[in-house]
């Protein structure tokens, strides 16, 4: 049952329950509106007007129960937990593992692998902040309830979250550092993407980390956040990402896979204000690659 308090201070004291809690404790519209109905939200314990006025040393609290989950299958797919809190969980996701249930989607998924991995709780909802197709592995941000999820993916195309990504792909770019500054549309009704002149604006820094005489080794870093960017992006720059089997060629050693992997993720802490930075070597399969 998520819980968050906020101590008013001196330069708060004034200032409407409604105020602090959106200003300060920084909840939702709508998730305020639903627990002043509910008696959720509280002053000093005690139920309270969303128009009163706070005084310094009070206590304004927000509790409320998560929304029930759906029926989970829990499944026993290695997880690997990078990093956790009280807030979020950094898992190193394998590949291919498909990040979500769906009606589509049977068979292990990193939501049934966590909720196995918590020993199956009641009110389990997966929340990730963040997403990576079931062919990359990697880095990728589970919040532990709604609150912390509004707030981290606030976060998402800014400066604040960073995510890099390591990829081997066919060929050699042409400059040894550079952006990618291609829109990105759909291509037709499934979920291959393309270059397009009208699609939305896609942006990808990349630096070459190495080289062989047919591959390289490239570090990107992504400023915006359209689906299969990175993939789109380096296919277009004829050097798609090896075992690509949507834009390139599949390969018999990255069965269900491609070579793309999700090495470094870092935020600012909605609670802390801390700065955490988390890295992962990527799978020795991609190593072999060069």
């Amino acid at each position: 049952m998520p819980f968050i308090s906020h101590r008013v201070t001196e330069s708060e004291a004034g200032r409407t329950v409604k105020s602090i809690a959106l200003r300060e404790m920084r909840l939702s519209r709508s998730r305020f509106s639903s627990l002043k109905f509910s008696a959720g939200i509280r002053l000093d314990g005690e139920p309270v007007h969303a128009d009163q006025r706070v005084e310094t040393g009070q206590t304004l609290s927000a509790q409320w129960e998560d929304e029930a989950a759906s029926m989970l299958t829990p499944c026993e797919a290695p997880l690997s937990v990078a990093w956790q809190d009280g807030h979020y969980w950094v898992i190193d996701k394998p590949a291919p593992l498909p990040t979500l249930c769906s009606a589509r989607q049977e068979g292990a998924t990193l939501e049934n692998a966590l909720y196995a991995f918590l020993n199956c709780p009641a009110n389990f909802v997966f929340r990730p902040v963040n997403r990576l197709d079931k062919g990359t592995s990697g880095l990728l941000a589970v919040a532990r309830d709604a609150h912390s999820q509004q707030l981290l993916q606030r976060q998402l195309h800014s400066d604040a979250f960073i995510r890099e990504y390591l990829a081997v792909c066919e060929g050699h770019l042409p400059q040894a550092e550079g952006v990618i500054d291609l829109p990105i549309g759909k291509a037709g009704e499934g979920v291959r993407r393309e270059v397009q002149h009208d699609g939305q604006r896609a942006v990808t820094c990349y630096q070459v980390e190495s080289e062989t005489e047919s591959r390289s080794l490239v570090r990107l870093r992504l400023e915006t956040g359209r689906t299969h960017q990175i993939r789109v992006h380096l296919a277009a720059m004829g050097c798609p990402i090896v075992g690509d089997y949507l834009y390139g060629l599949p390969h018999p050693d990255l069965p269900g896979r491609f070579a793309l992997h999700a090495c470094f993720l870092q935020f600012t802490h909605p609670f802390t204000g801390e700065t955490v930075s988390i890295a992962s070597p990527p799978p020795e399969k991609l190593a072999a690659l060069l």
